[in-house]
C-alpha cells in the first residue's frame, strides 16, 4: 500500500538558490558578489546543500567552477523548485488580497487610459503599475511580480495568454550627426554595412528580431560592438560606433538626447500586446484585459494569438 504522504525532505531553498547562482556564474567569487556574501560563507552553504542532497554538485577547477554529473541533473530540478516556491507564495498572497493588481508596461508604451478606467470602475481595488526592463515581461509575469503586461513582441508565449493590441513601426536609431539623420525614411539597403550592436545575455529571439538577423536576402546583419545593457547600446550609437533598429521612442520616453530616429521602410512593424498568465481568473485581470482591448487598441487589432 502506497504512503499517503511522502517522506519529509530536509532541503533549504536558500541553499538551493545559492547553488543556482554559482552554477550560473561558474565562479564562487562572482556568485558571492551577486549574493552579497563572502566566498567562505558561500562555500559552507554549498557544502551544507551537498550534505542534504547526498551528492557532490560542484567541482572547482583552475578556471572556475563547473557542475558535477550530479549537479547537471540537480540544476534544472533546483530551478523548478525555486519557481514553484515563488509561484506558491504569489498565489497565496493573491488569494489573501483578491482586490489587488499590478500592471507592467515597457518603456514608451502608454497605459494610462486603461489603468484610469480600471481604478474608476473599482474604487476599492489596489491598482499598481510597474515599468519593466525591455526583456523582463515574461519573467515578471511568471514570477508573479506583475499580473498583466503591455509590451512588445517577440518573446516566448507558452503559459501566457497574449493579445495583439496594435502594430508599431520599427525605426532606425542613429546619432544626430549620422549621415542618415534627418532623412524622411531609410531602407535596409541604406544600412547594409552599418554595424548593429549586441546586448550581452540578450534573448536570442529578441536579439535576432531587433537586429533583423538574418536580413531578407539571407545575409547576416553586420556585427557591431558588445553592450552590457540597453543604455550602453545608446552610448555606442551616440558615439557613432553603431546604429540600431528599435521602437519609436522619443526623448520623453527614454531616447538618449544625442540620438534621433528615422522611419524604416520595407520592414514589418512590431506588435504591442497585452499578456497575462494562462488560466488567471482574477476579476481585476479580466477587467483590465477588457479595458486594454477597448482603450489601448490601434488600427490593426487582432484577437488572441496564443492560449495554452
Amino acid at each position: 500500500m502506497s504512503e499517503r504522504f511522502p517522506a519529509p525532505v530536509d532541503l533549504d531553498l536558500r541553499l538551493v538558490q545559492c547553488f543556482t547562482v554559482v552554477a550560473e556564474h561558474q565562479h564562487f567569487g562572482r556568485a558571492a558578489e551577486a549574493l552579497h556574501t563572502t566566498q567562505p560563507s558561500l562555500s559552507r552553504q554549498i557544502r551544507r546543500l551537498e550534505q542534504q542532497v547526498g551528492a557532490r554538485l560542484l567541482d572547482r577547477t583552475t578556471h572556475g567552477t563547473r557542475l558535477s554529473e550530479a549537479g547537471e541533473v540537480f540544476l534544472p530540478q533546483a530551478r523548478g523548485l525555486l519557481r514553484t516556491a515563488v509561484e506558491a507564495m504569489a498565489r497565496t498572497r493573491a488569494a489573501a488580497r483578491p482586490s489587488s493588481i499590478t500592471i507592467g508596461y515597457s518603456k514608451g508604451l502608454v497605459i494610462t487610459a486603461a489603468v484610469r478606467a480600471l481604478r474608476d470602475r473599482n474604487p476599492d481595488a489596489e491598482v499598481h503599475t510597474r515599468l519593466l526592463a525591455w526583456n523582463d515581461s515574461r519573467g515578471a509575469l511568471l514570477e508573479h511580480r506583475v499580473d498583466a503586461v503591455v509590451t512588445r513582441l517577440p518573446f516566448p508565449t507558452d503559459r501566457l495568454r497574449v493579445t495583439v493590441l496594435y502594430d508599431e513601426p520599427r525605426v532606425l536609431v542613429v546619432s544626430r550627426d549620422h549621415r542618415l539623420a534627418g532623412k524622411e525614411s531609410v531602407t535596409l539597403g541604406d544600412i547594409a554595412d552599418e554595424p548593429i550592436p549586441h546586448v550581452r545575455q540578450s534573448d536570442p529571439l529578441l536579439n535576432a528580431y531587433w537586429r533583423l538577423d538574418p536580413r531578407p536576402d539571407g545575409r547576416p546583419a553586420p556585427d557591431g560592438p558588445l553592450a552590457e545593457a540597453l543604455e550602453d547600446k545608446h552610448e555606442l550609437i551616440a558615439a557613432g560606433q553603431a546604429v540600431a533598429i528599435g521602437p519609436p521612442l522619443d526623448h520623453a520616453t527614454g531616447l538618449h538626447p544625442s540620438l534621433t530616429t528615422v522611419p524604416l521602410r520595407g520592414v514589418e512593424p512590431s506588435q504591442v500586446v497585452l499578456a497575462t498568465r494562462t488560466g488567471d481568473r482574477s476579476r481585476l485581470v479580466t477587467a483590465f484585459r477588457s479595458l486594454a482591448e477597448a482603450l489601448l487598441t490601434g488600427p490593426h487589432q487582432t484577437g488572441p494569438i496564443h492560449t495554452t
